[in-house]
């Protein structure tokens, strides 16, 4: 079953070492804008599928965050949220992953979701007849003389 989020409230998101994000929901308004984002539009048609991933990325991450604490210029003092900013935080491997993993996928599972077969009522082999049957004692018997 689908599960939906009415709430069209921003939630955090941590994305470790001491780095937390507050987002817009993910909706689909959000990732065609994405889409439509110059940065992405602009890329070359031989771009290749990671150029494209973190074109696209970047592109969600500016749209979706509002805020964020932990992240800081290098003497340590916070910076506000920029969209400069933003790509050197998503600069950082750990961080873009995390990023990914925990917001822009979300969106991709539901693509998945509707793909799979739902159980059947009584388990997922109910009803299934066994194909294989157990050697018989005489015959293992007879074999070994």
């Amino acid at each position: 079953m689908l599960k939906l989020d009415l709430s069209n409230e921003p939630a955090w998101l941590d994305l470790g070492h001491g780095v937390r994000v507050k987002l817009h929901p993910l909706t689909t308004a959000l990732m065609v804008a994405a889409r439509n984002d110059p940065a992405v539009q602009d890329l070359p048609e031989n771009a290749s599928d990671e150029e494209s991933a973190l074109a696209f990325a970047r592109a969600v991450a500016r749209l979706a965050i509002l805020d964020w604490e932990g992240v800081g210029n290098a003497d340590g003092n916070p910076i506000p949220v920029s969209p400069e900013a933003i790509e050197a935080l998503l600069d950082l491997w750990p961080l873009f992953e995390a990023f990914q993993t925990g917001y822009v996928a979300k969106g991709l599972l539901l693509e998945q979701e509707k793909n799979a077969s739902a159980p059947l009522p009584t388990g997922s082999s109910a009803g299934a007849r066994d194909t294989v049957r157990p050697a018989r004692a005489s015959a293992r018997t007879a074999r070994k003389g």
